[in-house]
């Protein structure tokens, strides 16, 4: 037998040693490629997912597209009539009403701004008072051509993700408004739930801060399109507790925890396309 001599296992601890970097950058090499892998699989799963920027564009052209930008539209609201003209980037958006004495009042909102005519003279404001008419006759066309106005400049869109309502799968989009652009109810935020299948927006929610702020969530019924565009009526719905968040609005729906506080209905919709 021979003996055992530490000489002879010397080569191999050599060898063993020497082969370390190499084993240890094949198995760093191994690692490189699998997150990188991983990192691939991970992009081309994401990049399957619509941005909240697309599911709006979807929503839009779905609702009425290019339409919009070429169209008169009128119709009745309460106890107002309102119409509405957009071509080349110009538009202008009306609302004749009658206070409570019965004097008639044209308001008109322009690129350029707001103006009151009575029996077709200005009328002379503050522009506090200009900016309150302009908002109120802004807001009601606002609804009426959603999903419309969410493409404006002042708009900021997020996907907060998907849920249910009603076994139907939706699109969370949160909406906030720059200062700059978004009028004075800038600090207002929105949620729409889009479907997932059509892209309509079944489901809208808002927090305001006037009048010492609240809730809403509105249910959209009564779909009907006219002339390429699509236009709903909606149910309005309140809740008390303020601190609700309001992607959980739609929970509270599905449960009948919210109150109905009123129907939003526009009539007698007419909508002529200029060339």
């Amino acid at each position: 037998m021979l003996p055992v001599n530490s000489s002879f296992y010397l080569p191999l601890q050599t060898i063993l040693l020497s082969q370390q970097p190499v084993i240890f950058i094949i198995f760093k090499m191994k690692k490189y490629f699998l997150g990188a892998l991983i990192i691939a699989l991970t992009f081309a799963c994401n990049s399957n997912e619509e941005t909240a920027q697309q599911i709006i564009d979807k929503a839009i052209e779905n609702a009425g597209g290019e339409n919009y930008k070429k169209a008169e539209i009128s119709f009745d609201f309460r106890k107002g009539s309102y119409s509405s003209s957009r071509k080349g980037g110009k538009f202008e958006l009306e609302r004749i009403l009658a206070d409570p004495t019965g004097t008639q009042y044209r308001d008109v909102v322009k690129n350029e701004g707001f103006t009151r005519y009575y029996k077709d003279t200005a009328v002379q404001l503050s522009d506090s008072m200009k900016n309150v008419y302009a908002n109120s006759v802004n807001s009601v066309h606002y609804f009426v051509q959603l999903p419309f106005g969410l493409n404006d400049a002042a708009v900021n869109k997020e996907l907060i993700g998907k849920d249910t309502i009603n076994d139907k799968e939706y699109y969370e989009i949160k909406v906030t408004f720059n200062a700059e652009g978004g009028g004075t109810d800038h600090e207002d935020v929105y949620m729409y739930w889009i479907n997932t299948q059509n892209y309509h927006v079944d489901y809208l929610a808002y927090s305001f801060e006037v009048n010492e702020g609240g809730l809403r969530f509105r249910k959209a019924y009564n779909p009907r399109t006219i002339e390429g565009i699509r236009f709903v009526d909606y149910e309005n719905y309140k809740t008390d507790d303020l601190d609700t968040p309001l992607n959980e609005l739609d929970d509270l729906y599905e449960a009948r925890q919210l109150e109905l506080l009123s129907k939003i209905e526009n009539r007698n919709i007419e909508v002529n396309l200029l060339n």
